[in-house]
């Protein structure tokens, strides 16, 4: 991931990626997905979850050099 990418770009990237693994958990547990589809769908979230962790490590590092930002629960404890 480029060191380049601002704060507000870093901190969008990780409410999205919350927000579309709240989407994907409800999806799974809905009993709305075809059988032949749920292995699939399980797939997504996995990867869905990996993106979130790999910014989740971009995120704290650049708050320990970077006092101004909220820490990583604040963050996502505004989103709610």
């Amino acid at each position: 991931m480029p060191e380049n990418i601002s704060n507000n770009a870093l901190i969008l990237a990780l409410l999205s990626l919350n927000g579309e693994i709240a989407i994907q958990n409800d999806y799974l547990e809905s009993g709305e997905i075809p059988e032949e589809e749920v292995e699939n769908e399980r797939e997504v979230l996995e990867d869905l979850e990996q993106a979130f962790m790999e910014f989740v490590d971009v995120y704290k590092a650049r708050a320990r050099n970077d006092q101004s930002l909220p820490s990583l629960e604040e963050l996502l404890a505004g989103e709610e």
